[in-house]
């Protein structure tokens, strides 16, 4: 968690204050970029906290993990109050999770008001990509962090201004251990696992598998080139979490896409209930 991983040892701040030269850049476009991300902190993660003991590592874990509870549940409170279904998108890099993303938006912006928050170390790429679809996206470098947290989720929102009665994508850092563990506020979690990685990965990383409520088991259309067994990964993942329901879709052949949708529209009404 965040004591190993170096998260945290940053001071947070807005894009844009300090930096003095950037090369390679139109400097307009990235001041540009700058003004619509949000920065927590420059510089590589860490692998190891030196020094720490273990005593004192589960300690300031618990503090950690309680005041972003505290954040979560206003950032719950803040949705529950809009109508928003706010969803935390998680998986590894390279899942496809993104290009899933913006054929969901392309195919439902139509019909739903939909909204994303980018979680990444560095760069504005993927916010640039959700923009390019026409909906509302926030950028949030994590600098050091391999996750969001309640915190800048909360101020996030802040800058984004989603729609009521509305979704909120939150695409998390590409990470299946920290993201697991930090409430963000939000519905549920959605993990996307892709066929091109191994079938064992719910037993490899048990935390985030056990904490979604629905996996996505993402480009089913390479089936046929993979050695990959679909039962064998989908019974992993359910020994794990015997409650968690299983789509397999494609993001680029569409595949079964309309599965996912009919889920996010059910789970949108739910959260109009009680308004």
């Amino acid at each position: 968690m965040c004591t190993v991983c170096g998260c945290g040892e940053g001071e947070s701040r807005i894009e844009g204050q300090t930096e003095e030269h950037v090369h390679g850049h139109d400097h307009e476009d990235y001041r540009r970029q700058q003004d619509e991300a949000h920065h927590y902190g420059k510089g590589p993660a860490h692998a190891h906290a030196p020094g720490l003991r273990q005593t004192r590592m589960v300690q300031i874990e618990q503090d950690i993990l309680g005041k972003n509870n505290q954040y979560a549940a206003a950032n719950r409170r803040w949705f529950n109050e809009r109508g928003i279904l706010a969803l935390n998108l998680v998986s590894s890099p390279g899942s496809g999770k993104t290009s899933l993303l913006t054929r969901t938006i392309d195919d439902l912006k139509s019909e739903l008001k939909l909204s994303v928050i980018e979680g990444d170390q560095q760069s504005a790429n993927d916010a640039e990509r959700i923009r390019k679809t026409g909906v509302k996206a926030l950028q949030i470098n994590t600098g050091k962090g391999c996750h969001l947290d309640a915190h800048m989720v909360g101020h996030g929102l802040e800058s984004l201004n989603p729609e009521e009665d509305g979704i909120v994508f939150i695409e998390n850092v590409g990470n299946l251990v920290c993201p697991a563990a930090f409430d963000l506020g939000e519905a549920h979690k959605v993990v996307i696992l892709s066929v091109t990685e191994g079938e064992d990965k719910p037993l490899k990383y048990p935390d985030m598998f056990h904490a979604a409520d629905i996996m996505l088991l993402n480009k089913i259309d390479l089936l046929p080139y993979l050695q990959f067994d679909v039962e064998q990964c989908i019974d992993y993942a359910r020994r794990v979490n015997p409650g968690i329901k299983v789509l397999q879709v494609s993001a680029t052949s569409g595949e079964n896409m309309q599965s996912w949708y009919q889920w996010l529209r059910a789970t949108q009404q739910i959260s109009q209930i009680g308004r």
